[in-house]
């Protein structure tokens, strides 16, 4: 942990341990080192370590003091602990502590943690919870920015809500803290008339005044003005640009920019025709990537070989995940480079092509060997607040997800939405009725979607027809309480039934993911804490989730292409990213609120809409 009075001890003890007038703990000699301030590399280095920092580095032999031990890694390059510029670590669906053992093999000791997600489930709780892991022991670093998108915009409730006040208190609180995570609601930043505008600003002032940094999220934004709007309103960053052109745009006009490895190749072999000479504000950004996925493709270390492999020098790879996002996030007093003062964090290459990383050390002490953890995971027992949110009163029925006709109707008007519909108007179906009730149309792709209220303990369900996805089979449900960003619960099914199956089964694990076919429940996965994290390893995690993968691979998929080129045919699980309300969405579904009373909602105007008519 860091706080003012013991930075202050340790730092008088390095200065002397520095000046040979105090003993170290360690002498590390390195064959060689990049100097990530002037991209350059020194050979026959050696790393002077007391504690948990770096006390010197210099030429092999140079220091003057003693220590009580000496290592060597002659064979190997020592570069600086690789940091996340912007990650939800929630989207590993593991607990802090079981990320260090994941992401630690692969460099990553140091991590900003972009904090809404769990926010909006435990607000109060935002600070405990990410510096809990920390506090234990892990070596992983993780800096919180508390979540702008708390709630993401005014037609939304549940477990938390920042303004000024709660903003303030936390950046008071812990020099961990960074700033403000990413401002999504672009329509309350600029129009006054929005809900939300006063809270947001209360927020963007409170880090004003503690001189912290004020993270963006400019989806959708790619004219000049509403650039140089983003920019005027003091949001520093952006990690949505999908093209060159708009990254280029971005870039030039005075946003910090967070590439995330989907749009790499293209945007890096774009500025690199550009000529970019300074690449001093890009970072490389992981964003969201499961456990999962980072077994199968790395962590950060990824993101630094698909550089590479996209044609950037390694050294820039390396300070575009080190000093980078170090100095952008002001954190350059402890990580970002193997310099005196800072964590002793390491990553040892034998490869730096290939970025093959064989040791990694943090905190002063190896903690991977080989592609394995090797530091010990503290055991944390997550208390009530943490395991306890998944709460929709009493069990839901299929009467919940019915969606009522007018009485003497043969077929009715229906508002329709799909997955990552960013369109200035819904769709339109008319659709049968039958029983009193509008139905589904599987013949068009349409069946019925549903967000349920984990937070109010109502039974509060919002139901409308989307097209284009869920299950084309029988009564079949896939629900999840993995909801970008308000992570209420939401469902897809072809039967109501099959639905409320679903989303209580899913209640009674205390959230995650549940999967039902011909009315029977086939496949769960347990995300206890928080509803969007697990307390156990990774690979623990991901054989549940192949176990869900291999029973969805026996359901027929609806599909139909959307604006998203990451919206794919198959098992849906990027629904939980389609109920976003951030720009550029506009109609949305949200959970029955004050604003909203059906849930169906444009989120840039504030207009609502019956769902059907």
């Amino acid at each position: 942990m860091i706080d003012a009075k013991t930075e202050v001890r340790i730092r008088q003890d390095l200065t002397l341990v520095a000046l040979g007038k105090s003993p170290a703990d360690l002498v590390l000699s390195v064959g060689r080192l990049l100097d990530v301030a002037t991209r350059t590399w020194r050979d026959d280095q050696e790393i002077v370590i007391k504690g948990e920092r770096i006390a010197y580095v210099g030429p092999a032999g140079s220091w003057r003091g003693e220590a009580q031990g000496r290592e060597a890694r002659p064979g190997l390059m020592a570069v600086p602990g690789l940091g996340e510029v912007h990650k939800h670590i929630e989207s590993s669906h593991l607990t802090p502590e079981w990320e260090a053992a994941l992401v630690l093999p692969h460099g990553n000791t140091w991590t900003c943690e972009a904090s809404h997600e769990f926010s909006n489930v435990r607000g109060s709780r935002t600070l405990e919870f990410w510096l809990a892991a920390r506090a234990a022991g892990s070596p992983l670093k993780i800096f919180p920015l508390p979540g702008s998108a708390v709630p993401p915009t005014a037609y939304e409730h549940g477990g938390g809500w920042f303004g000024y006040d709660e903003q303030a208190a936390f950046l008071k609180d812990s020099l961990m803290l960074a700033g403000l995570d990413e401002v999504m609601d672009w329509p309350a930043v600029w129009d006054p008339r929005n809900p939300s505008y006063e809270r947001l600003w209360g927020m963007i002032e409170a880090t004003f005044e503690q001189r912290g940094v004020i993270e963006g999220h400019a989806a959708g934004l790619r004219d000049l003005p509403a650039i140089n709007a983003f920019a005027a309103a003091g949001l520093s960053s952006d990690h949505e640009a999908w093209t060159p052109e708009e990254f280029w745009d971005k870039l030039g006009h005075g946003l910090f920019m967070e590439l995330r490895p989907h749009s790499m190749p293209q945007i890096i072999k774009g500025l690199l025709e550009r000529g970019l000479a300074d690449w001093s504000q890009v970072a490389f950004a992981t964003d969201d990537r499961s456990a999962s996925e980072t077994l199968q493709k790395g962590a950060t270390d990824y993101n630094v070989r698909l550089a590479i492999e996209s044609g950037l020098a390694p050294e820039i790879a390396i300070q575009c995940v080190t000093i980078n996002p170090a100095r952008h996030m002001r954190l350059t007093p402890w990580v970002g480079s193997l310099a005196a003062g800072r964590f002793a964090d390491i990553v040892f290459l034998s490869d730096l092509e290939a970025f093959r990383i064989e040791e990694v050390w943090a905190d002063g002490r190896q903690v991977s060997r080989g592609g394995a953890c090797i530091a010990p995971v503290p055991r944390i027992d997550w208390p009530d607040w943490a395991r306890n949110t998944v709460d929709i009163g009493e069990p839901v029925t299929a009467a919940d997800f019915a969606i009522a006709a007018e009485p003497g109707r043969e077929t009715m008007q229906a508002a329709v939405l799909k997955p990552f519909f960013w369109e200035e108007n819904f769709l339109t179906y008319e659709l049968p009725v039958a029983d009193g009730e509008v139905q589904r149309d599987s013949g068009r792709n349409v069946t019925k979607f549903s967000i349920v209220d984990r937070y109010s303990g109502r039974k509060s369900v919002s139901r409308m027809f989307w097209a284009g996805t869920g299950p084309r089979d029988p009564d079949c449900a896939l629900a999840s309480s993995l909801a970008h960003d308000k992570h209420n619960i939401w469902c897809v099914g072809s039967s109501d039934e099959a639905m409320a199956r679903a989303v209580n089964a899913l209640a009674e694990i205390g959230g995650g993911w549940a999967l039902v076919r011909a009315n029977e429940v086939v496949a769960t996965v347990r995300y206890e804490i928080a509803g969007l994290m697990s307390c156990r390893s990774a690979t623990e995690l991901d054989a549940e989730m192949q176990a869900l993968y291999r029973e969805g691979e026996k359901i027929e998929w609806m599909f139909e292409p959307s604006s998203s080129p990451r919206w794919w045919a198959g098992f849906p699980e990027r629904l939980a990213f389609a109920t976003l309300t951030c720009a550029p969405w506009r109609w949305v579904l949200v959970a029955p609120g004050q604003n909203a009373p059906e849930g169906f909602v444009n989120v840039a105007t504030g207009e609502t809409h019956p769902v059907v008519w």
